[in-house]
């Protein structure tokens, strides 16, 4: 196992399965403890197992980014336990069927439920974690985006997406980037560094596992210049901070 992340503590939303379990499963092997946060205890604790099993520090907490009660249970948990916390990656997301309309078609109810996990369930964990963040000496965000939520793709009509215009998911993933540049600069002068990855078409209950990507390429790639959730998480103290990534580099905003 390396260790180069040993001592660290990081937090996965949405870590009981998919991209989020194999977020944790890596940094658990590279020494980080990890929480695995899962709206359901149970499903949570399962996965904690399925890690532990592998000789990884992986612990259970329970986090509904919609539910600030979770949120608020799950920061005293962490303060209580570490003191602190390293990482934060914001996996946990949502897609809904009735978003496969036309833009002008979708109704405002999946609009409003899309982005209150997408969204304001992103945010509502940052600002209520930030303060344990800053008690790290290196305190790394990272927000799961998609390539869906780029302006520039989806304005050009050779983009390999192009089709997929699904209004909430899409404009809920530019809000996303739009955090992450905001809260970037925001936290510039301090250790902290905040990015957005994108995990690429991955098979996930997300897409009805409709993605031609693993949940191990979507969690790390393995091109050159490629920083994807599990690399932005681990970055050095030179590392970049305010960027979209995906296994190709950088990403257009």
């Amino acid at each position: 196992m390396s260790e180069d992340l040993k001592g660290k503590v990081a937090l996965i939303t949405g870590a009981n399965k998919g991209i989020g379990y194999e977020i944790a499963r890596q940094l658990g092997s590279r020494g980080a403890t990890v929480l695995v946060g899962s709206r359901d205890i149970g499903r949570g604790e399962e996965a904690a197992n399925k890690l532990r099993s592998n000789q990884i520090d992986a612990r259970t907490i329970q986090l509904d980014v919609i539910d600030q009660k979770t949120i608020d249970s799950a920061s005293k948990q962490i303060e209580r336990e570490f003191g602190k916390l390293d990482i934060l990656v914001n996996n946990a997301g949502i897609a809904s069927d009735g978003d496969r309309l036309p833009p002008s078609q979708v109704d405002i109810e999946t609009l409003r439920h899309t982005y209150e996990t997408n969204v304001f369930g992103v945010f509502a964990v940052i600002k209520t974690l930030l303060p344990l963040l800053k008690k790290s000496k290196a305190g790394r965000i990272v927000n799961l985006s998609s390539g869906l939520g780029s302006l520039t793709q989806n304005s050009d009509p050779n983009y390999e997406f192009a089709n997929a215009k699904s209004l909430a998911y899409n404009s809920s993933k530019t809000a996303v980037n739009a955090i992450t540049v905001l809260l970037a600069a925001e936290l510039k002068d301090t250790s902290i560094k905040v990015n957005a990855a994108d995990p690429g078409f991955t098979a996930t209950d997300l897409n009805q596992h409709r993605g031609y990507r693993t949940v191990e390429q979507g969690a790390i790639p393995t091109g050159g210049y490629a920083y994807a959730a599990v690399r932005l998480a681990s970055l050095p103290d030179d590392g970049s901070s305010e960027g979209f990534f995906d296994e190709n580099g950088v990403v257009p905003w």
